[in-house]
């Protein structure tokens, strides 16, 4: 019979993910990259990708941006084009030219402890 793990001392790491979008506040952007770091490699950026493309509704999931700072939803099929921007505007988040977030000035870095992530 083999080890049994307790699943209640840490969450699964689709759900990490999950818990760390929702602290990036409004105005503010994460990437996949940037999650994926702070599972430490528990998830590959892509794999952090897969996670919010089915995210719980109560997620912000248009807080997060690749690593150009783009908007990555825009080729999803289910995703309305431009939304994962118009929703990042309306919270004050502001666009270069090139269509692309500046994450000098937006990308949020004020997480609570990985603990439990």
């Amino acid at each position: 019979m083999g080890k049994r793990v307790d699943t209640e001392a840490r969450p699964s790491a689709w759900d990490a993910v999950y818990a760390i979008v929702r602290e990036v506040p409004p105005g503010r952007v994460t990437t996949y990259g940037e999650i994926s770091r702070r599972l430490e490699g528990r998830l590959s950026a892509q794999a952090v990708g897969w996670a919010m493309h089915v995210c719980p509704g109560d997620v912000p999931w248009h807080r997060v941006v690749n690593a150009s700072g783009g908007c990555s939803t825009d080729r999803l099929p289910h995703v309305p084009a431009g939304l994962q921007k118009a929703l990042l505007k309306a919270e004050g988040v502001k666009f270069r030219r090139s269509g692309t977030v500046d994450l000098k000035k937006c990308l949020w870095e004020g997480y609570q402890s990985n603990r439990n992530h």
